[in-house]
């Protein structure tokens, strides 16, 4: 079962829910349950999400780097004298 249809059994579960005549105390824990793996799948799509974003075309992750140029100011300066 893929994440996706996870989300889409929960939510549809969690519609009918109050129309079902479950018990309160059984309704409590499945909420609980299907709010914690709603968390879970929803991370887990996020970050493969993410990861899909900086993925470059040799299968590699691209992250962003910065660094900072020192510039060419010193050499200018030392070729002026």
């Amino acid at each position: 079962m893929t994440r996706e249809s996870i989300v889409l059994m929960l939510g549809i579960i969690l519609f009918l829910m109050p129309h079902l005549g479950v018990p309160e105390q059984w309704k409590f824990y499945f909420y609980t349950a299907a709010g914690l793996v709603l968390i879970f799948v929803g991370y887990s799509l996020r970050r493969s999400a993410y990861l899909r974003s900086i993925e470059t075309e040799d299968g590699g992750h691209d992250g962003d780097s910065f660094a900072e140029h020192k510039g060419s100011r010193e050499s200018s300066v030392t070729e002026e004298m």
